[in-house]
């Protein structure tokens, strides 16, 4: 059965990001900030994909995969 909450550590594999760089995230509000329950704070995978969502596309730039 897929699971709604997730650990800060699932949440940023989730979103394919590091823990330390979905923390910058959560700071600055484009993810969203966890639920508590109890003395455990989990990510509603739903808030997950509507962040993931609204976060900025790459306009190329100039960059092409061979560039990386």
């Amino acid at each position: 059965m897929p699971r709604r909450g997730l650990s800060r550590e699932e949440a940023a594999s989730y979103v394919g990001i590091s823990p330390s760089k979905f923390d910058q995230l959560v700071a600055d509000h484009r993810m969203p900030r966890p639920l508590r329950i109890d003395s455990r704070k989990v990510w509603d995978v739903r808030e997950l994909d509507l962040s993931f969502d609204a976060l900025p596309r790459d306009d190329g730039g100039g960059n092409s995969w061979g560039d990386v």
